[in-house]
């Protein structure tokens, strides 16, 4: 089974201030295990179900979409999402109307933030800096061999 996980946080526990808002708002680091055969690119959408109220929420939030991450990586580090991609891979547009990490920030309550790393048997087109999560899941569909998830949780003191 293939897995993502962070040293940060573990599953369902709270991410840590540093990577939200209340903090320097600087992406964990995210470490994998070896993605299926035939994957030729990687992709990561980091999103929020539950805003802005997670008693009744209304949209999903999305706070970093990165692809055509290589299959050969095995990790991002801490702050790759604060720093444009130096390894060929490429970001699109979040929910906050720009490119790159951007950490839980929830107006009310307790807050589940799902890391979803995608292995993809192909590489996809640039999607360009205006592409949002629509034009990224019309990308994919149809390519992806696994999904990889972690779930973290934040409430803003």
């Amino acid at each position: 089974m293939w897995k993502v996980s962070s040293p940060a946080f573990g599953q369902g526990e709270a991410i840590p201030a540093e990577h939200t808002c209340t903090g320097i708002d600087r992406s964990p680091e995210l470490a994998w295990t070896k993605p299926p055969d035939g994957t030729r690119s990687l992709a990561l959408l980091v999103d929020d179900p539950d805003a802005p109220d997670p008693a009744a929420p209304t949209r999903v939030w999305v706070h970093w979409i990165r692809y055509n991450i290589p299959p050969r990586r095995e990790s991002l580090p801490e702050g790759a999402g604060n720093a444009p991609p130096e390894d060929g891979s490429l970001d699109a547009r979040t929910d906050a109307g720009s490119t790159g990490y951007h950490g839980p920030c929830p107006p009310v309550g307790t807050h589940r933030y799902f890391f979803r790393l995608f292995a993809l048997d192909t590489m996809l087109p640039d999607l360009g800096p205006d592409a949002d999560r629509r034009e990224f899941e019309r990308a994919t569909a149809g390519h992806v061999l696994a999904t990889a998830e972690l779930m973290g949780t934040f409430l803003k003191a």
